[in-house]
């Protein structure tokens, strides 16, 4: 496709149809300069593509639904998530799908919000990582990905309109990280702009979130597309450099660009700019696509079932009451062993083809009891279920119960209001624990839930949604075919009220304020000494494991340097067993408020028993920075650095310290109310100052020698205001001016 040709040769009012859908799926197609129309689909963990001339939208073709983002990023594995988004990539190329819209990295500032099933982590390095390789993976087969919901888009009450309202410093760290490491890392072919507004813009017509971070900052080449329904001002937005408008606005919005181009109040290079990127895209579209590529669903299907077993968490296993034996009685206990809850409510949701169920799968490994227990329509109590579901219980040695929340309680399109599981399911399960002492608890949930029953039970599997393989996956588990190996990607507190957000979530009116600024997750708990119900990073496994000989590369290195981290792990115990070992960076003493630790890398290992493998973790100086809004640039302090290796958040194993030399100096800027502390914190500062006082005999009157004295006088001073120096002193020669002069002095030196 020549695209600088197809420029000169369209009509204005052409460039404007092509800034736009021409229905929900399609953009519009120039039949006169040959210029096609492409597809897109939703995603992100399978295909939910539209049923060709289906008069509802959202009318899916069958499809294999893999787990969800919730789920696979607790397998803390880049290579399983690059498989992944391969199979998503070859299914598209069989449907003939220009773009996968996904995944989604937005950040899980609260457990309440009704979309993060879909989202990765509360971690931004996490988030960045597992969505970065499901886009190599995807795009590997020659079809884009969209990376989503650009940005902060975090709750789902009032999402159209609601104002996040964050600092930068917040925004970098926390909400725009995970998306500028898929930028620079996977470069997707497209980022879809979130709905709501970022300190009141809108995101679709934010010039300074997708042109000057996105473009200008990060090097994005490819095109920016709205959410369905997330346009605000079109003609903004062309400014802006929101390229695609989706879906279709039946033309209004293509009639608002035409008129604001002939008024002058909208250039033509701006409205080119965009033509242009969807041009690409669609030219780039064309030469991948490939319809001749088979889809296998049932073999997909497989893989859906493999992969889940590497993302169900093991929580909890007393007495090793996990593996399971097929010789002893087991019951399945609840109705989502039968019907499994495998995936949420929304945009992502797959018209599978086959689901397998825990009951039907169990067959594989043992014979099993079955009792209902519950209902999923509404929140009662069935008593003849709940009495069959004891007497079940009562016949066996063991009691699986399959329980967690039911759709209702979690979807896109709105946000939860609580943590509890249904009453219906508490209930079943604490009167199961009266009569069997062997229980196991099966968890089907997109988010963090509230667990009364941790102490009453022996087993807790956190299965999430783990796609329509799941039930088999889960049976994996349960018989020891599959070895746990997933770690929780989100931190589970004890209560809602222990969440960082509880104050400020979802805000009040139409804006909601991040109060709780860099602390999210984790990093919250850490910094308030808060026990959680169970910690980020945190899984067991069938098999225990050993970490040792933490070496580091060097033991002070220049930011601009590489820090190579080495850490040994045994298999310790009698079966194989994958581990995740987690690298932790923490600042010792920073001039800012940083948090306690920060994940900063992660690797998953396989080892046979008795095995022992080196892992080894390459830090650059991102890893040591924070972002300084003064600089409008990352920096790194000079100082000492902890490198902490754990198997969890609040396992820390092996720790060692770098000290890192930083080559940038802030800028200084201090004036007649800097206090003296500040500035003998500079060597160059301080000797100025004290040569001031000491010609002037502007601060003194106590006795040197007593100790006590002078800590209190040293203190008060290093608080006092520069200016206070004149106040204290009858000397002639200092005054205003003259002080003035020496704090201009002082920060020429600083600055040069």
């Amino acid at each position: 496709m020549n695209i600088d040709k197809i420029l000169t040769e369209l009509t204005l009012e052409e460039k404007a149809s092509l800034c736009s859908g021409s229905d929900f799926w399609h953009t519009k197609t120039v039949e006169r300069l040959d210029i096609p129309a492409i597809m897109v689909s939703d995603g992100p963990h399978g295909l939910r593509k539209n049923v060709d001339l289906a008069d509802n939208p959202n009318q899916a073709i069958e499809a294999v639904c893999f787990p969800a983002a919730c789920a696979t990023a607790c397998s803390f594995d880049r290579k399983l998530i690059e498989t992944l988004g391969k199979a998503i990539g070859e299914e598209c190329q069989h449907e003939q799908l220009a773009v996968i819209l996904g995944p989604g990295c937005n950040i899980k500032r609260s457990p309440l919000c009704g979309r993060n099933f879909e989202y990765f982590s509360e971690d931004p390095y996490l988030a960045g990582q597992m969505a970065a390789y499901h886009i190599k993976g995807v795009q590997s087969k020659g079809v884009g990905s969209c990376i989503k919901h650009f940005a902060a888009n975090n709750q789902e009450t009032r999402r159209f309109s609601v104002s996040a309202e964050v600092d930068e410093r917040t925004l970098r760290e926390i909400y725009l990280a995970p998306f500028e490491t898929v930028i620079k890392e996977a470069k997707p072919w497209t980022v879809m702009c979130s709905y709501n507004r970022i300190n009141g813009v809108h995101s679709s017509q934010n010039k300074w979130l997708l042109t000057d971070v996105l473009r200008d900052e990060w090097d994005f080449s490819g095109l920016v597309m709205s959410d369905w329904g997330a346009v605000d001002d079109r003609v903004e937005g062309i400014r802006a450099g929101l390229d695609l408008e989706m879906p279709s606005s039946l033309g209004k919005n293509d009639k608002l660009i035409v008129e604001a181009v002939e008024r002058g109040e909208l250039s033509m290079a701006d409205v080119d700019k965009c033509v242009r990127r969807v041009l690409e895209l669609i030219d780039r579209a064309t030469e991948g696509a490939d319809p001749t590529k088979e889809w296998d669903k049932l073999k997909d299907h497989q893989l859906a079932r493999k992969l889940a077993g590497e993302c169900i968490v093991l929580l909890k296993n007393d007495n090793g009451i996990l593996p399971l034996s097929s010789k002893k009685k087991t019951a399945f206990i609840g109705l989502f062993a039968k019907e499994p809850r495998f995936q949420g409510g929304g945009s992502s949701h797959i018209n599978s083809l086959k689901v397998d169920s825990a009951l039907e799968c169990v067959k594989e490994f043992a014979e099993v009891t079955y009792a209902q227990g519950y209902v999923t329509d509404e929140d009662r109590i069935d008593e003849a279920l709940l009495s069959e579901a004891i007497e079940t219980a009562k016949a066996a040695d063991t009691a699986v119960i399959f329980a967690g929340l039911p759709d209702s309680f979690e979807s896109e399109g709105y946000d939860r209001t609580h943590m509890k599981m249904p009453y219906c399911q508490l209930r079943l399960i604490d009167e199961i624990t009266k009569v069997c002492k062997n229980v196991v608890v099966v968890l089907h949930n997109g988010s963090p839930i509230e667990m009364p029953f941790v102490d009453k039970v022996s087993g807790i599997v956190e299965a999430y949604l783990c796609g329509d393989g799941s039930g088999g996956a889960v049976c994996d588990v349960l018989y020891g075919k599959v070895n746990p190996c997933g770690k929780l990607a989100e931190t589970f507190p004890k209560k809602l009220s222990d969440n960082p957000s509880y104050l400020n979530f979802p805000g009040e009116g139409d804006r909601v304020k991040y109060s709780e600024g860099l602390f999210v997750g984790y990093r919250y708990y850490d910094k308030k000494e808060i026990e959680p119900l169970f910690p980020f990073g945190f899984g067991l496994s069938y098999t225990t494991f050993e970490y040792s000989d933490l070496r580091l590369s060097h033991n002070e290195l220049d930011e601009d340097r590489t820090l190579k981290v080495e850490v040994t792990v045994t298999n310790t115990g009698k079966v194989e067993g994958k581990e995740i070992v987690q690298l932790y960076v923490a600042d010792r003493e920073s001039s800012v408020i940083r948090p306690v630790k920060e994940l900063k890398g992660f690797e998953k290992v396989f080892l046979k028993p008795g095995e022992s493998k080196k892992v080894v973790f390459a830090l650059d100086s991102r890893a040591f920075a924070y972002y300084e809004t003064s600089i409008n640039d990352w920096f790194v302090e000079y100082g000492a650095y902890d490198i902490m290796i754990g198997a969890s958040s609040r396992d820390i194993r092996l720790t060692d310290t770098v000290y890192v030399n930083s080559k940038k100096r802030l800028p200084v800027n201090f004036t007649l109310n800097s206090n003296f502390g500040d500035i003998r914190q500079f060597p160059e500062g301080k000797k100025l100052l004290e040569e001031v006082l000491r010609a002037t005999n502007a601060v003194g009157g106590f006795d040197e020698d007593d100790e006590e004295m002078r800590r209190m006088n040293e203190a008060m001073t290093n608080e006092l205001p520069l200016r206070a120096i004149v106040s204290f002193t009858d000397d002639p020669r200092l005054t205003r001016d003259y002080l003035q002069g020496i704090i201009d002095k002082v920060n020429e030196i600083l600055n040069r």
